[in-house]
């Protein structure tokens, strides 16, 4: 696994961004989140070392602007290199998230007829309304690896019509001290649409406020990846 990150910066987007890990970690160290600027790693993929061998060895996944988004406007302009590299880098595994997939089409390079064959694009949403937005335009784009990043969720959600040629479901919680609780009862809502449509479903993480039968729990932020796996429910 690696991370790439060619810039940073973001804007809250949507109902989701409201209690954003990124833009809170940035205000404690007095770093403006909403300027967004290209970084020292941009050239990571196609880094090599003295024996002229690839830093970032073949086989790998790589998690690329986990903490931005590949598709805001402000890195139109460096974002045709990226795909350029990703292009070269046929030997690793690319995956994005996104909270701007309207902008997909238009961010592409000439040549992505279907798609890239190592590249997977997780649209992520949170609620209904940004569920039927969203994934209405993700049905129609071609991409050859898709995922749906349900986190935070906010919200029972019906995803069920979209769930076509979807590789992977992701569901998890909100991690803050204010953060929304996640009900149990839409996990398994989720995880019920996945079986039906015979789609891999994973429960990434509870949320600090997580209810489950009718009661309330406040958990550990260091525990919610671990309790969620405790729930053995992922397929």
């Amino acid at each position: 696994m690696a991370m790439w990150s060619p810039w940073r910066g973001c804007h809250k987007y949507s109902e989701g961004c409201k209690f954003c890990y990124i833009h809170k970690g940035d205000a404690k160290r007095g770093i403006d989140t909403n300027k967004i600027v290209r970084t020292d790693n941009f050239y990571a993929p196609i880094i090599k070392n003295k024996k002229g061998e690839y830093k970032i060895k073949s086989g790998q996944t790589v998690y690329l602007c986990f903490s931005t988004d590949f598709l805001i406007e402000e890195a139109d302009e460096w974002r045709q290199e990226c795909w350029e590299m990703i292009k070269e880098r046929s030997d690793l595994n690319f995956i994005f998230l996104t909270k701007r997939i309207e902008r997909f089409s238009q961010c592409i390079p000439d040549d992505w007829n279907e798609g890239y064959d190592n590249v997977t694009v997780g649209c992520s949403v949170e609620n209904q309304d940004r569920a039927d937005f969203r994934l209405s335009i993700l049905a129609e784009l071609p991409i050859k690896h898709k995922n749906i990043i349900c986190q935070p969720l906010l919200e029972e959600i019906d995803i069920e019509k979209y769930l076509d040629d979807v590789e992977l479901v992701v569901v998890g919680g909100e991690s803050d001290k204010n953060a929304r609780p996640l009900n149990y009862d839409w996990v398994l809502s989720i995880r019920e649409q996945c079986i039906n449509e015979g789609v891999r479903f994973e429960f990434r993480q509870c949320g600090t406020h997580f209810i489950k039968d009718g009661k309330e729990y406040t958990l550990n932020v260091r525990a919610l990846c671990s309790q969620a796996k405790k729930a053995n429910i992922n397929i």
